[in-house]
C-alpha cells in the first residue's frame, strides 16, 4: 500500500450519543417484521454517533466527500462489503454510548470486475469504561460499470434444505428511505433511482447490506433465545427494492448459517452467528 494510503491506518474519530426510547422506537417502527424482542434489537447500534458532514463536504454519491473521513482512493463506488461484530454487554434504553472509530487496514485485490480496495474499520460502542460492541466494518472501493458490459451473473441460492426459521423481506422505498435516515446514510443508491441506475449501475434502489445484517441478526436471536456473541456477515450480490426476499437460518455442524435469498435466485447476503 502507497504511502498516501497507509498513512491513515490508526487515524479515527470519538463521537458519543444517547440511546433515547424515541430512537428505540423509531427503529422498531421502521421494521417491526424483522426485529426480536429485545429491548435493544441487535443492529440498532448502527443509528449511533453518525458521521454529519455539511453539504459542502460530500462527495457525488452523498457519502462524506474522498479525504475527509477516509482517504481519496482511485477508486470511485464505495460498498458495505460485511464485517464482524461481537456483542460483549447489552445497550440499554437511556445509555450514553461513546463510538470509537479507527482505520484498522488498506488492502488492495482484484476480482472478477477489476480492482478492489478494502478498508477495514473498527468501531467500538463504550458505556462508560465497558465495551459493549466491538465491530469490523469491511468497506470496498471498485471502478464504475462500463457502459454496455454485461452485468456479473449470480449463480442460484444453493439447496440447504428447510430453514430451522425464515422470515420475508420486504423493500420499498419508504423503508428504504426512513432506514437511511435513521442510520443517516446518504448513499444515493437507496433513495435516488436515476443515480443507481444511470451511475453505478443497479437495477433499481439497493436494499443496504445493515438493513439485512439487521435482519439476520435479529432471526438468528430468535432463534438463539439471546443475541448471538459473535455474529459476521457479507454481501454477495445487489438486492433491489421490490425483489422478493427471504431470510433464513439453517443449522450446520459449525453452528448456525444465515442468509438472504432472492425468491427462485441469488444469495444477496450471507452470514453466521454463535
Amino acid at each position: 500500500m502507497s504511502g498516501d494510503h497507509a498513512d491513515w491506518i490508526g487515524r479515527g474519530t470519538v463521537r458519543r450519543d444517547r440511546l433515547s426510547t424515541r430512537l428505540i422506537g423509531q427503529f422498531r417502527a421502521t421494521l417491526p417484521d424483522l426485529l426480536c424482542e429485545e429491548e435493544v434489537p441487535p443492529g440498532l447500534f448502527w443509528t449511533l454517533a453518525p458521521d454529519a458532514l455539511p453539504p459542502e463536504d460530500l462527495g457525488r454519491d452523498g457519502h462524506a466527500r474522498p479525504g475527509i473521513a477516509l482517504p481519496a482512493l482511485p477508486l470511485p463506488r464505495r460498498m458495505w462489503a460485511g464485517g464482524e461484530i461481537r456483542f460483549l454487554h447489552p445497550l440499554q434504553a437511556d445509555d450514553e454510548v461513546e463510538r470509537d472509530s479507527r482505520i484498522e487496514a488498506i488492502t488492495q485485490k482484484t476480482g472478477s470486475t477489476g480492482a478492489l480496495i478494502f478498508i477495514a474499520v473498527r468501531h467500538d460502542y463504550r458505556v462508560g469504561a465497558r465495551l459493549c460492541i466491538s465491530e469490523r466494518q469491511d468497506l470496498v472501493y471498485r471502478a464504475d460499470p462500463v457502459p454496455g458490459q454485461a452485468v456479473p451473473d449470480h449463480p442460484p441460492a444453493p439447496d440447504l434444505g428447510q430453514p430451522v426459521a425464515a422470515v420475508a423481506l420486504l423493500s420499498d422505498p419508504v423503508r428504504l428511505f426512513r432506514f437511511s435516515a435513521m442510520t443517516f446514510n446518504g448513499h444515493r443508491i437507496h433513495y435516488d433511482a436515476d443515480y443507481a441506475r444511470q451511475v453505478e449501475g443497479y437495477g433499481g434502489l439497493v436494499v443496504h447490506g445493515p438493513l439485512q445484517a439487521v435482519a439476520m441478526m435479529n432471526l438468528a436471536t430468535k432463534v438463539l433465545g439471546h443475541v448471538p456473541e459473535v455474529f459476521s456477515y457479507r454481501g454477495l450480490s445487489p438486492l433491489i427494492a421490490g425483489e422478493a426476499a427471504e431470510v433464513q437460518a439453517h443449522r450446520d455442524d459449525a453452528g448456525l448459517a444465515l442468509r438472504v435469498v432472492k425468491t427462485g435466485g441469488s444469495v444477496t447476503m450471507a452470514g453466521r452467528a454463535g
